[in-house]
């Protein structure tokens, strides 16, 4: 890559390279740094109870030493069925020293779903916890696991009773997490040899609906994605004051590859303590900001930063005391959620990535000019095209709207036993992101959209993005998501699907009205539905193809009927 042609390095903070070199580290190198360097640290807090980084990676080497015991050999695969927890960390760690492949698996699957999952990478051993067992006995009824290992998140927590393998009423042959943790007491580094090009983890995108995909992401892939953000954070951790404690605030779940970089990651790099919730529950999380002095860093999504910055207490709390920086991703945020986190003093900075970029792709400078709509500019070690939308190859004028593709060694290495996707998304080294998106001439990229969510209408190419953008601005408004349905004549028309703001009230024909006004005639909806909340992915994106799909049976089942 010839890093002086690149218009966006001009961008870039103080000390920030366009290259640099990618140490050849695995990713539980990166804990037996943290852990020798700085052993009495805190790693995790839960609920009040600590964790360092010396007990966590003892005990990781218990659990390690454990699944070697259990028959668990280099390349196999070890799954995690969990809610944020210590528990999920530390046998995170055990498997990957004992040379497993982790795969990741969202609690909130379906039996269908986890089951698919399971099956489809050979799972040899599932970490899951005793509020999801009656899910996990329907799918071992069908698919095997050698060993089911099973936690209850309290055991963890200081001042409540360990549960025991009794109590969970476990199957014949399920084994109890903290009965393994005191009767294997070998805590001694394993001796498998790992190398940074070895897979490492399996995380799933989608999965919701339809079949999900297993990206591949090795050793190398995480090394690539710490270097990319230290090098992009160099800036911002000369100005922070080091003598503070410094805390992730880690809500996105863990299984996620944003909370794996952002938050697991992130804390080993920098021997940061991770306040770790199960799960995003609002009152809870405002009742954390007003227990901790201040998180460091808060790497969240759009929904998230919405319910915290409209919560009645947001202003008494002192958000931007609380706060020393966010990270926003997942989805594009709302300009009057940009703003008004900036009015409260926070900063906020917005970026891009994707599962199969191992959590990197785009960011805004951390100190320097942050344009508001844009996800920033490529980070150090990635290059960024925008090609042409339906021949996926010409590169399109700057400003002109084009498919973003990607290359850089972050970038995966394919999906899990599935060459025909893999070859569909790689192609000649550069991945296909399926986002369109402009570039201006200070290279900083703004998302259009999804290929796959624009809309055409009357022979119109439509982004809902914009669309939701306008209906951000409506007072009343909290949350919004626009979609194409079904139409007789124009082929698609836009649906807007609304969440007001407490107690208020509006019309259909207000909402409509309020877009008319900003919008082209074929780009404003032509119908609204009001409803209490939107479906979204246990990290928080809106479900846009859930609610499309609902309303094209809608319309399917109306014309039944008729």
């Amino acid at each position: 890559m010839h890093t002086n042609e690149k218009i966006w390095h001009n961008n870039y903070d103080p000390f920030v390279p366009a290259a640099i070199n990618i140490p050849k580290l695995t990713i539980v190198d990166y804990l037996h740094m943290a852990a020798t360097l700085t052993p009495d640290k805190s790693f995790i807090d839960f609920y009040g109870t600590g964790f360092s980084f010396h007990r966590v990676r003892r005990q990781a080497f218990q659990m390690a030493n454990i699944l070697i015991t259990l028959g668990v050999h280099k390349g196999d695969r070890v799954a995690f069925h969990l809610p944020n927890s210590p528990q999920y960390v530390i046998a995170y760690y055990g498997a990957l020293m004992a040379g497993a492949i982790v795969v990741n698996l969202n609690p909130m699957y379906t039996s269908r779903e986890l089951g698919h999952a399971i099956e489809m990478t050979g799972v040899k051993v599932l970490f899951t916890a005793d509020i999801l067992l009656s899910i996990v006995r329907e799918v071992t009824q069908n698919v095997a696991i050698d060993a089911v290992i099973v936690t209850r998140l309290t055991d963890f927590v200081d001042g409540f009773p360990v549960s025991t393998s009794k109590e969970l009423d476990l199957e014949e042959g399920w084994l109890h997490y903290s009965e393994l943790l005191e009767t294997h007491t070998q805590a001694t580094r394993p001796r498998v040899d790992l190398h940074p090009n070895d897979p490492a983890v399996i995380v799933f995108t989608g999965g919701t609906t339809g079949i999900p995909k297993g990206a591949v992401l090795t050793h190398a892939n995480y090394a690539a994605s710490n270097t990319a953000n230290d090098a992009w954070l160099e800036a911002l951790y000369r100005k922070l004051d080091f003598t503070q404690p410094w805390r992730i605030l880690t809500i996105l779940p863990l299984f996620h590859i944003f909370a794996q970089i952002a938050c697991i990651n992130s804390a080993t790099r920098s021997s940061a303590t991770m306040v770790i919730l199960p799960r995003f529950e609002i009152e809870e999380v405002m009742g954390m900001f007003e227990k901790y002095e201040h998180f460091t860093s808060f790497p969240a999504v759009p929904s998230m930063l919405t319910a915290i910055f409209n919560h009645p207490k947001a202003a008494s709390i002192g958000l931007d005391k609380k706060i020393k920086f966010i990270t926003s991703g997942g989805a594009p945020a709302p300009t009057q959620l940009i703003e008004q986190i900036k009015d409260m003093g926070v900063v906020f900075t917005e970026g891009w990535s994707m599962t199969e970029t191992c959590s990197i792709g785009a960011c805004n400078p951390l100190l320097g000019v942050k344009k508001v709509g844009s996800i920033g500019m490529p980070m150090t070690n990635i290059d960024i095209r925008l090609v042409d939308v339906d021949d996926g190859k010409e590169d399109v004028p700057r400003g002109t709207p084009g498919e973003l593709i990607i290359k850089g060694p972050n970038v995966f290495s394919g999906y899990y036993n599935n060459p025909e996707e893999t070859a569909a998304a790689m192609q000649d080294g550069w991945l296909h992101s399926g986002d369109i998106a402009t570039m201006d001439d200070d290279g900083y990229l703004y998302i259009v959209d999804r290929k796959k969510d624009m809309i055409i209408a009357g022979g119109y190419n439509i982004y809902p993005t914009e669309i939701d953008e306008v209906l951000h601005q409506h007072p009343k408004i909290l949350e919004a998501a626009s979609v194409g349905v079904p139409h007789e004549y124009r082929g698609e028309t836009v649906k807007a699907f609304v969440v007001l703001r407490q107690n208020e009230s509006a019309t259909e024909e207000e909402i409509l009205a309020f877009c008319k006004e900003r919008l082209a005639p074929y780009k404003a909806p032509k119908m609204v539905e009001f409803r209490d909340e939107l479906p979204k992915t246990a990290i928080g994106k809106t479900l846009r193809r859930q609610l499309r799909e609902e309303e094209i049976r809608r319309v399917q089942e109306k014309k039944n009927i008729k």
